[in-house]
């Protein structure tokens, strides 16, 4: 009974010291997704040269889009005219960070880590897309998007890429949408592996001694490359990456080894290189794998450099335990609400809006298409968006617990649909 008073105790110490950082960066998380539309960015990421791929990890950086999340607005803004180099530029730099998971690692690991890490993803970005560049250049000219597809792909009110509703909608439609994605939306898809990480670090924590594997992570190359093999496999978000680096550093991994798994969890995980296969190509893969290796392990040694010549706090759990003795009304406050807004997050699944969207008129069709390996939110926005841009599509829904989407409109032809949504690096068929 002790041991699961203190795994309860560690758990709410975690919650209750990332909970106010996380709930400010959800809010901006949802002011970001509503104003930041896709075709803007897609604009942005067109054309050869440096500056695409310098905007393209400048975008990814903040965005709220988890290593689930960024597998679709992959293959969509490659597909509606963003460079080779700009594309991988953004695959690689944005599930690393974001504005929700910078907060969280201010809250759990320290202002340090909240600063290199976001810094390395911007850096990581730019050689990646610069390297693809040199060895693998686009063959033409990127096509930019088609005019008026930003408006046309998103009804009101629809969550349809990184800007969840259309240009006209009323400043109100954008904050109600905003703060539906920020604490509905977001927490939904980032909660389960969330809680998976805190309940992970305060499992280590009361039941591991603390450094009990210091001899093989603390430090050195052997250290990083056991977090880059631990991370590989793993599809966590960056969120959620962050207390399970606490954890390591509990069981005795270096702070440079706990930064490299920061970036191989989210960055290097197996269904995002799968999908950079199929969207650029081998050599992207390639390029994408030893730029992770090379900037995240070379990082580490220097981040371990630089903690050991430094008065810089260590992260700890025993530091959250302890401060977790003297929580403010403030941050307990905070952690309950965290907690609320991750129970109503998929509570309320059961309310969403589910079948067509509209009637079906005289003369129209329905075709249902069973869509296999969607995972989150982003998911379904991108794939109702690339649908909607299909000639003759009145309008589409995509239901993720289904793995169905209904589209409606006139003279649809099934091979296309099946090929919009091959084409983001999900499989579909007629059902």
């Amino acid at each position: 009974m002790s041991a699961i008073v203190e795994v309860v105790a560690a758990a709410w110490a975690v919650v209750c010291g990332m909970a106010p950082y996380l709930l400010l960066g959800f809010g901006i998380s949802g002011l970001l997704y509503v104003f930041i539309r896709p075709a803007w960015v897609e604009r942005h990421l067109g054309g050869r040269g440096f500056l695409p791929v310098v905007k393209g990890a400048l975008f990814g950086v903040p965005l709220p889009l988890c290593s689930c999340g960024v597998i679709p607005v992959t293959a969509s803004i490659r597909t509606h005219g963003a460079s080779r180099g700009a594309t991988l530029s953004f695959a690689i730099s944005t599930p690393q960070t974001g504005v929700d998971s910078i907060f969280a690692t201010y809250a759990l690991l320290g202002p340090v880590f909240a600063v290199v890490r976001p810094l390395l993803a911007l850096i990581s970005g730019i050689v990646g897309g610069l390297f693809v560049s040199l060895v693998d250049p686009d063959r033409a000219e990127s096509a930019a998007p088609e005019p008026g597809t930003e408006d046309a792909a998103c009804a009101e009110g629809d969550d349809c890429g990184m800007g969840a509703t259309p240009a006209q909608a009323s400043l109100a439609a954008r904050i109600g949408t905003a703060a539906r994605y920020g604490f509905v939306t977001l927490p939904r898809d980032i909660g389960k592996l969330l809680v998976f990480g805190i309940l992970v670090a305060a499992l280590l924590s009361a039941f591991v001694e603390e450094g009990f594997l210091s001899a093989y992570l603390g430090g050195g190359i052997v250290a990083m490359l056991v977090m880059v093999l631990v991370g590989l496999p793993l599809y966590v978000c960056a969120t959620a990456a962050i207390p399970l680096a606490l954890g390591f550093m509990h069981l005795g991994a270096s702070p440079g080894a706990a930064l490299v798994f920061l970036v191989a969890g989210p960055a290097a995980n197996a269904a995002t290189i799968s999908v950079i296969w199929k969207v650029l190509g081998g050599r992207a893969v390639i390029v994408h794998f030893l730029t992770i290796l090379v900037v995240c392990i070379g990082a580490g040694l220097l981040f371990d450099a630089a903690y050991a010549g430094s008065a810089w706090p260590m992260p700890s759990m025993e530091g959250q335990a302890h401060h977790g003795e003297g929580l403010s009304l403030f941050s307990q406050i905070s952690g309950a609400a965290l907690i609320a807004v991750l129970a109503w997050s998929f509570v309320s699944k059961r309310f969403d809006r589910k079948g067509p969207a509209s009637s079906v008129e005289d003369g129209m069709e329905t075709v249902e298409l069973r869509v296999e390996g969607m995972t989150c939110s982003h998911c379904v926005s991108t794939v109702t968006r690339a649908l909607r841009e299909v000639a003759g599509v009145r309008d589409a829904v995509v239901e993720l617990d289904a793995k169905r989407a209904t589209v409606t409109g006139e003279g649809i032809r099934k091979e296309t649909l099946v090929e919009k949504i091959e084409g983001l690096g999900y499989s579909a068929s007629a059902v």
